[in-house]
């Protein structure tokens, strides 16, 4: 089942772009994207902040990928490290991802964060969150609130990862137990 379109997509990255601008009181703040559709977000906000704000907003890729819990269970994820080439020390952070669902990916993106450096801030933005948390953790800019069950996946595509077209479906997992 479709959620969102190609259209749909386009249309809140605006609107989490000037979210973001108003909530850090204009650009005084960085982009950090979760490796991989995190990034991609963020570059597009990056992009959405600069044509609407005239203002380069640094970006920067953060790996979580060593902090996740499924390393521990022999988890397949491939390390290709993070790239910031700022200062983070009391900096507000935008830490996008695209979407929010158990809260361990935006944890494992915070404890990285700290372990790069000290930000005054951090709020996360994310274009799907679904519900289901596991941790007390909330979006602070959300594209879209869509609630799912556990046997429920989202999938996002993206044409930077080589899609025709962007969209956000729901499908049923077999395996409902993961």
């Amino acid at each position: 089942m479709q959620i969102l379109t190609g259209d749909e997509m386009r249309r809140a990255v605006p609107r989490l772009a000037m979210q973001a601008v108003e909530s850090c009181k204009g650009t005084d703040f960085v982009l950090i994207g979760i490796r991989t559709r995190g990034v991609i977000l963020a570059r597009r906000m990056q992009r959405e902040i600069a044509r609407l704000e005239g203002v380069e907003v640094p970006l920067g890729i953060l790996d979580i990928s060593l902090y996740r819990d499924g390393l521990l269970d022999g988890c397949d994820a491939v390390f290709k490290g993070s790239e910031i080439d700022f200062d983070l020390d009391g900096r507000t952070v935008v830490l996008c991802d695209d979407v929010l669902h158990t809260g361990r990916s935006a944890v494992a993106g915070i404890e990285t964060l700290f372990r790069l450096g000290r930000p005054a801030k951090i709020e996360l933005l994310v274009l799907v969150d679904r519900g289901g948390r596991e941790l007390p953790v909330r979006a602070d800019f959300v594209g879209k609130n869509v609630p799912t069950a556990r046997e429920e996946y989202i999938n996002v595509r993206l044409k930077e990862l080589g899609h025709g077209e962007d969209s956000l479906t729901i499908t049923r997992r077999d395996n409902a137990a993961s």
